[in-house]
């Protein structure tokens, strides 16, 4: 039996390296990078002149030592004698732990006194009562971390340490790293902000909406006049205008065998939609807590829209009351701060408003953006979705409008939905240009699969 020896040993906190398996019994070792073998020893009287085989072999990443093992598996384990590393950390590598400490630490109650800085000892969660102290903390996790994940952590600080009052403080969100979800924080503190800080707040939130603007315009306007475009038939189009399959199949009756081609006796084209206004979207939009980000995300979109002259948009956001903030949508971040995250929910009061607010049923677009936690009548609400699709209004149901995947939401509404043919799913920003266009067109929505599955 061959004795061979293999490293089996594994490291689920560090990368894994290649190293060379060796076959005591014929004394070759495996490169299990190239995948060749090379003698361990060279053969007596081997030509040493020969060239080597080219072979294209890969980086080896360099093995990774116990004591790099042991700092790792230390900064994970947070210190304190059950992580059983005996590791010291030192310059760098204490500031980022002491950081990591002052939000993940396990102290009495959540709350230590562990802060920024203080790299040894057990962790102890807590920031300090004094925004000088977060302020230096946030300067702290922007110099140690990538974006990405300093936004994790503030997100975490908000909702493990009640940071939200902090934000009330200009000087506080001058050192935040602003984001989708910080927004909606700033959003949901609205009403009780001071004056000295709303200015601070709005120019957040702006460079958030600008961002956002940058990422989703173009691609959304360019998707959104295809659509148009197509969902326009006109009768006398210009030749580059002719819609040749639905032309081809008007005409079959005019066939001619013996020249074997179609007499297009009538002419199918797809319309100029910029010419005037092709189709009416209504964005209705629940300000519930849990769809901050789905908030922030439909303001944009419903600016982009708005900036179409072939689509006329509405904005409509609603709790158990409802506000029609169209007069606003030249600015996304007034209709931000026109919203009020929060309260309960009355969709079907939300939707009679949009219902009522329909004047061209056939080329109405309906987008409810909701959790369907209907505080307002159940039956009521179905019914009128159901009116509105029997009018001929195109009804999409988002879940969410985020990143995120669809948060807690109302199972049986959306079943109810979705035999209305209205079926609900959680969309992503980058989705619905896709989604508005199949709705423009009145063909069938590009549902993810695994909103499907869930």
């Amino acid at each position: 039996m061959t004795d061979t020896t293999t490293d089996t040993t594994t490291d689920t906190t560090t990368d894994t390296t290649t190293e060379a398996v060796i076959d005591m019994t014929t004394d070759t070792t495996t490169d299990t990078v190239t995948g060749t073998k090379t003698d361990a020893l060279a053969a007596p009287g081997a030509d040493a002149s020969a060239p080597d085989p080219v072979v294209d072999v890969a980086p080896v990443t360099a093995p990774v030592t116990d004591a790099e093992r042991l700092r790792r598996w230390r900064m994970v384990l947070g210190g304190g004698g059950a992580d059983g590393t005996g590791c010291e950390l030192r310059g760098q590598d204490a500031a980022m732990d002491g950081a990591l400490a002052a939000l993940y630490g396990q102290g009495e109650g959540g709350r230590g006194k562990g802060g920024a800085g203080s790299g040894g000892g057990k962790r102890s969660a807590g920031l300090g009562a004094s925004a000088p102290g977060v302020a230096r903390w946030l300067g702290d996790i922007r110099t140690y971390f990538p974006s990405s994940v300093v936004q994790v952590m503030q997100r975490d600080a908000i909702d493990r340490l009640g940071l939200s009052a902090m934000l009330l403080e200009p000087e506080m969100l001058t050192a935040v790293e602003a984001d989708v979800h910080l927004v909606g924080t700033l959003l949901s503190l609205n009403k009780v902000m001071p004056e000295t800080t709303k200015e601070t707040a709005r120019a957040v939130v702006r460079k958030v909406v600008e961002q956002l603007e940058k990422r989703l315009t173009a691609r959304t306007r360019a998707t959104l006049t295809g659509a148009l475009d197509r969902s326009a038939r006109i009768s006398r189009p210009r030749h580059r205008d002719i819609d040749w399959d639905r032309t081809i199949r008007a005409n079959l009756k005019n066939y001619l065998p013996e020249y074997r081609t179609v007499v297009p006796e009538r002419l199918i084209g797809y319309g100029r939609a910029a010419q005037s206004v092709k189709k009416d979207v209504v964005l209705c939009i629940d300000q519930s807590g849990s769809m901050a980000a789905s908030v922030v995300y439909a303001s944009v979109f419903g600016a982009v829209l708005a900036s179409m002259r072939a689509i006329d948009t509405r904005l409509v956001v609603f709790d158990t009351a409802v506000v029609d903030l169209t007069d606003q949508l030249d600015d996304p971040v007034d209709v931000l701060f026109g919203t009020q995250l929060g309260g309960g929910t009355d969709i079907n009061r939300a939707l009679a408003y949009c219902q009522s607010r329909i004047s061209r049923p056939a080329e109405t677009v309906v987008v409810l953006i909701s959790d369907l936690y209907e505080g307002g009548i159940r039956d009521e609400m179905l019914k009128r979705v159901a009116a509105m699709k029997a009018s001929g209004v195109q009804f999409v149901t988002l879940l969410a409008l985020s990143d995120e995947g669809a948060p807690a939401y109302d199972r049986d509404h959306a079943a109810a939905l979705a035999a209305l043919g209205a079926p609900a799913f959680a969309c992503t920003p980058d989705l619905f240009p896709e989604v508005m266009a199949a709705a423009i067109e009145k063909r069938p929505l590009p549902v993810p699969d695994t909103t499907e599955r869930r």
